[in-house]
């Protein structure tokens, strides 16, 4: 097998010096550098050919394959496999064309810093997402160490978390991480100020009286804007105990509704996705906001439309709920799946339906009652709510 023609090397901000010997080496053999300028500003003079990384992004990776057959070095910050440009020029080669050489992250050397247990830590690339990518990791008491696209990000930062309830929360700025620039700024959210230079990550203790998601199914209804038309909390946490998310698996949420089946669902596991079909304009945009909200936008697909029409074409899912449009004709194309299917009826006709069905397919038909107390003149009763009967099977 030959020699690898590329190697990616994570830089710091201590430029050559702080790379290992064996980066070096691979440096002082190259034939090509590949880099953002700001990373080959922080190299010393080198023989090689030097070529900014061009923006966007995706016209590097075709540049950098037309590369083959030279030895080429591509420079990238840190660990070029976390949050970094490692794994996307990764999928773009064979595994025999490339080698990594990795440096300190900059997770491990805030967390080194500030004498924090890495493995306790939530590590979060915000340097291209929103800052609602943190919202299902708020909650007082825990940490976390995001990367941030530059220094006028810091604010968008304070202001999102102050925003939130979590303005007492201790962030610790880093520019220029380990090197000759470095400067290290703390204060809590509600009071940091000033002008921060990139490259910039922030340490979070979050604190404050905002609210945080549960860790189990079932969020309080309150998690989503909605018109009404949603799966209540106790029923939803019954059905998405039922649905079984697993990592890596695809929903379908057919009569999203506010979509609150289908965000827990992606919140159950960074990895889950989901496809939500919901034939109102205004409450399919409303599943938009929410899931924005949430920071799970990126892993959902929002269908206008009916079912079952508008199932042709979508990614096969690992597990459909039917919360809505529920008849003879839906029923028949969603149970020609081999996935796990739950479908939830609150009137006679869909509880008939769902008995039929289960008579056919087997599986599982039961019946949800459920009641809460309730003022009743100088006393208290209990108000029960529309039964929901849950067909569910697994093939």
């Amino acid at each position: 097998m030959s020699d690898p023609w590329l190697t990616i090397i994570g830089l710091g901000e201590d430029g050559v010096a702080g790379l290992s010997a064996r980066s070096q080496a691979a440096l002082a053999r190259a034939d090509i550098i590949m880099a953002p300028p700001r990373h080959l500003d922080l190299l010393r003079e080198t023989p090689a050919r030097t070529i900014p990384w061009p923006v966007p992004y995706r016209d590097g990776l075709d540049q950098l394959k037309s590369l083959r057959g030279q030895r080429v070095v591509v420079l990238a910050s840190g660990d070029p496999f976390w949050f970094g440009a490692g794994a996307s020029i990764a999928r773009e080669l064979d595994s025999n064309e490339w080698t990594a050489q990795p440096g300190p992250s900059c997770f491990a050397l805030a967390a080194n810093h500030l004498g924090w247990a890495l493995e306790g830590v939530t590590c979060l690339g915000l340097h291209a997402a929103p800052m609602a990518r943190l919202r299902r990791h708020l909650a007082a008491g825990t940490r976390a160490i995001v990367t941030l696209r530059d220094g006028t990000s810091v604010t968008d930062l304070t202001k999102y978390l102050c925003d939130q309830g979590f303005d007492d929360s201790t962030l610790t700025i880093f520019e220029h991480l380990a090197g000759p620039q470095e400067r290290i700024t703390s204060a809590q959210a509600s009071a940091l100020e000033g002008r921060f230079d990139h490259p910039v990550c922030a340490a979070i203790a979050f604190a404050g009286d905002g609210r945080a998601l549960s860790t189990a199914t079932g969020q309080a209804d309150t998690t989503f804007a909605s018109d009404g038309q949603m799966t209540k909390r106790p029923v939803r946490a019954i059905t998405l105990s039922t649905l079984a998310p697993k990592p890596h698996e695809h929903l379908w949420d057919i009569g999203g509704g506010s979509g609150s089946i289908a965000l827990e669902w992606l919140l159950a596991h960074p990895t889950t996705h989901a496809t939500c079909i919901e034939q109102r304009a205004d409450r399919a945009a409303r599943i938009a906001q929410n899931a924005e909200a949430l920071g799970v936008e990126h892993r959902i697909t929002i269908v206008t439309g009916a079912a079952p029409t508008a199932l042709a074409g979508l990614e096969t899912p690992d597990a459909i709920f039917v919360g809505g449009g529920l008849d003879h004709a839906l029923i028949e194309a969603v149970s020609a799946h081999p996935a796990r299917l739950v479908v939830n009826a609150v009137t006679l006709e869909g509880e008939a339906l769902l008995a039929q069905w289960q008579a056919q397919l087997g599986g599982d038909l039961m019946r949800i009652d459920i009641a809460n107390a309730k003022p009743l003149g100088s006393k208290r009763g209990w108000s029960t709510s529309y039964p929901v009967v849950q067909w569910s099977l697994t093939r």
